[in-house]
């Protein structure tokens, strides 16, 4: 089962970049300002990741810290999806380069989301221990 999981996450993660990187190698959508969402990828996790420090794993029912987090991991999954579409209605990408990144968009922070609920769970397999 480990296995597969340890296989799944890359595979699903190289699909997702791929989706993305199609728009800019078609000839008619040589426009690379979709990239940016590159960084909403990297700064995803980082609110769970401070988070999950600053606070302990307690069972309560509200956790302003960890509510927090959520609600600034919500923002920029949100601004990775709008992003495109503000760059596709001042036409600087053509709607098919919009609908490929907002593809790949989905397939990213669904691994994404995959990763943190499959190794998240502070078990055996818990990425915190790397």
């Amino acid at each position: 089962m480990f296995c597969c999981l340890l296989i799944w996450h890359p595979a699903m993660s190289l699909r997702g970049l791929s989706i993305l990187t199609i728009p800019h190698v078609c000839h008619s959508h040589r426009v690379y300002w979709p990239l940016f969402v590159l960084i909403f990828y990297v700064l995803s996790p980082l609110p769970h990741f401070i988070a999950s420090r600053c606070s302990d794993n307690t069972d309560s029912s509200s956790n302003a810290c960890r509510e927090l987090a959520h609600f600034l991991t919500t923002g920029i999954v949100v601004s990775a999806f709008g992003l495109p579409i503000i760059l596709a209605r001042k036409e600087v990408v053509k709607w098919g380069a919009c609908g490929l990144v907002m593809a790949g968009n989905g397939v990213i922070f669904l691994t994404i989301l995959g990763f943190f609920l499959i190794f998240g769970g502070g078990d055996d397999f818990s990425w915190e221990q790397w």
